[in-house]
Formats: C-alpha cells, structure tokens, sequence
C-alpha cells in the first residue's frame, strides 16, 4: 500500500509485541514515525525499534502505564518533544483475564477497567489538545469482540472495552470539526507467539467452529486495516466499530 503516512507521528500503546508490534510495522512501513509504548517489556519494544530502523523509518521506545495518568502526560510530552507532533494515536495496549465473573474480585476489575477505559481515556485526554492545535488527527482505539456482543468468562474485560466503544462514538462527535476521526476496531481471537498454548490445545476444537474462515486471527490480519484508518484515505470515517474476526460475530 502507499497510503502517504511519510511525515507522520504515530503513537501506538502496547506496541512491544503481538499485535501493537505488527500495527507498529505496518505504520513505520508507510513512512510514519513511531513511538512504541510499552509497560514492562523493554527489551521487546527496544526490538521493534530496531525493526522499524531498519526498515528506513524513524522510531523510539517511550515506557509508561496507561493506566496511570500522570506517566501518560509525561510519555505524551515526550513523544512531543522528540518529534514535535503526534497525528495518530493507536489504543492497542490491553489487560485481559479470562475468568468466570463470579470468581473475579474488584482489585481485578479494577486493573482491567484501568487499562481497557481508563487507559484509552488517558491517552485521548493528552493526545487531543496536540490534534486539536494541528487541525487534525486519527485515533484508532482497539478491543475485542467481546466489547460488542459479549462472551461468557470475559464479562470485566468486555465491560471495560465496551465503555471504550461509547468513548469513541462520544469523540467522534464531539472532535470531528477539528478534522479528527475517533473509530474502533474489534478484535476475534488473535493466534501469537503469547497465547496460552496448554488452553489453546484444550480449547481450539470447540473455538474453531465459532469461526466461518475456519482459523484464528494473526496480526498481520489486523495492521492492514489500522493503516487505512490511520490515513487520509479514510477521512470521512468516524465514530465507527469495524471489526475483524474472522465472522465469529456478524452484527
């Protein structure tokens, strides 16, 4: 694809590995520079920097909670300082637990709400005053299928993602006269190199057939469509939930 992100700055949470890694490529790709968030996984987001060097586009690790506000401000003004804008935002970065609700404890619903919600609105509340200033942005906030239409043993995970949905309708109203577009993209079940191997053995039979392509997701299934969002080809869509799983759900 050339889909003109050269001269870009884009954001991408959660980008050290799985998906935010692959998103993270495929925009350094298109000639964006990126900075790769990451929690704790240093080395990893060190190697995806590497990568995207290597590929000729420009790149830099930046360490921050997103659930953590104060350390999302600083991280912004950072990734601001070193390349003096940010024009696309991606909200990859994700805690998910798969429990029964009845077992789960508030300490926990708290820890994926803050990541899931609170996390997007972290982000969104430092980002925006910078899009707002350029006239212009994409924000591309990510969850998983289970935000739209529920899944037994992700209720916490799909309540968090599922306020995220809202959010991101709410922006798309509200910042759409300053040229920025807000969408969503929901997520099937994505196969990587982190995926619990004993549970996928146990489960995939009965996870296939939920499944009309017969397969599980890969990121390189997801960052096509994150690049057109986050270009101008895709300017006169906002406020929308776009999904990619395989038809596990057709609603």
């Amino acid at each position: 694809m050339n889909l003109g992100l050269s001269g870009k700055v884009a954001l991408v949470t959660g980008a050290a590995r799985d998906v935010g890694r692959g998103i993270a490529l495929a925009l350094a790709a298109e000639g964006a520079t990126v900075a790769v968030n990451y929690s704790s996984s240093a080395r990893e987001a060190e190697a995806v920097v590497g990568e995207i060097k290597a590929s000729g586009a420009k790149g830099r690790a930046y360490q921050a909670d997103v659930a953590d506000y104060a350390a999302v401000g600083k991280m912004v003004d950072a990734v601001i300082g070193d390349f003096g804008r940010v024009d696309i935002l991606v909200n990859n970065a994700g805690l998910v637990k798969r429990e029964r609700f009845l077992d789960t404890r508030p300490a926990e619903w708290s820890k994926q709400i803050g990541v899931g919600l609170y996390g997007v609105m972290n982000l969104c509340h430092a980002v925006l005053p910078h899009m707002v200033k350029q006239d212009g942005g994409r924000i591309i906030n990510m969850a998983g299928d289970s935000a739209r239409v529920g899944e037994s043993g992700l209720a916490v995970t799909a309540a968090s993602r599922g306020g995220a949905i809202a959010f991101t309708k709410s922006l798309a109203k509200e910042f759409g006269r300053s040229n920025i577009t807000v969408n969503m993209v929901a997520l099937g079940l994505i196969e990587t190199a982190h995926t619990d191997p004993a549970w996928m053995a146990a489960n995939f039979e009965k996870i296939i057939k939920m499944y009309p392509l017969k397969r599980l997701g890969k990121p390189a299934d997801i960052a096509p469509m994150i690049a057109l969002l986050a270009s101008d080809a895709s300017g006169w869509i906002t406020g929308q939930v776009l999904s990619i799983n395989g038809g596990f759900s057709m609603v």
